[in-house]
C-alpha cells in the first residue's frame, strides 16, 4: 500500500513555469550585471530543491531504497523509471551545483551565465510532465474528493 502525497508534490511542480520562466529570461537577456547575475543563482537553486523535493516525496510513497545523498534522489527515480534518462542527464548535472549554491555561495560567479541556464527551463518542464505521468500511472488520475495521498494497493 502507498503513501503518495500529491498535493505536495502538486505544490512543488507548480513552482516549474515561474523557475523555468526565470532561467529562460535571465539566459536571453543575459549581461552579466548583478540583478540577472542573482536570478540564476535563485531558479538554478529553486530547480534542484523542486526536483530533490519531488523525487523524496516519490521514494517515501512508493517506497523506493533509500536515498543517501541529493545525487542518489535523482539517480533512484531514473532507476524507478520516473523519467528518461536525457532528463537524468541534465538532473544528475543539476544537482550537482547544490553545494556551490548554497554553502560555497561566496565563491559562485555570478557575472557568468552557467551553461546550465539556458537547458533546465526545458527540463524541469519535462520534469513535470514525466512525474505527473509516472504518479498518475501508478496511482490512477488524481480526482476531485480523493483524500491527500490517496494509495493504491
Amino acid at each position: 500500500m502507498y503513501y503518495v502525497n500529491r498535493e505536495q508534490i502538486a505544490r512543488r511542480l507548480a513552482a516549474v513555469p515561474e523557475v523555468a520562466e526565470g532561467l529562460r529570461r535571465a539566459a536571453q537577456a543575459w549581461d552579466g550585471s548583478l540583478m540577472l547575475g542573482l536570478v540564476q543563482e535563485r531558479c538554478l537553486h529553486l530547480a534542484i530543491e523542486i526536483v530533490t523535493d519531488v523525487g523524496s516525496y516519490l521514494i517515501d510513497g512508493f517506497i523506493m531504497r533509500d536515498a543517501s545523498s541529493y545525487d542518489d534522489i535523482i539517480q533512484i527515480n531514473h532507476e524507478e523509471k520516473v523519467f528518461d534518462v536525457s532528463t537524468y542527464e541534465v538532473l544528475k548535472r543539476l544537482v550537482l551545483l547544490r553545494k556551490p549554491l548554497v554553502q560555497d555561495y561566496f565563491s559562485w560567479e555570478r557575472g557568468e551565465l552557467h551553461p546550465l541556464s539556458a537547458e533546465v527551463p526545458s527540463i524541469l518542464e519535462q520534469f513535470a510532465e514525466q512525474v505527473s505521468i509516472y504518479v498518475e500511472k501508478e496511482l490512477g488520475p488524481f480526482q476531485q474528493g480523493q483524500t491527500e495521498g490517496q494509495s493504491k494497493e
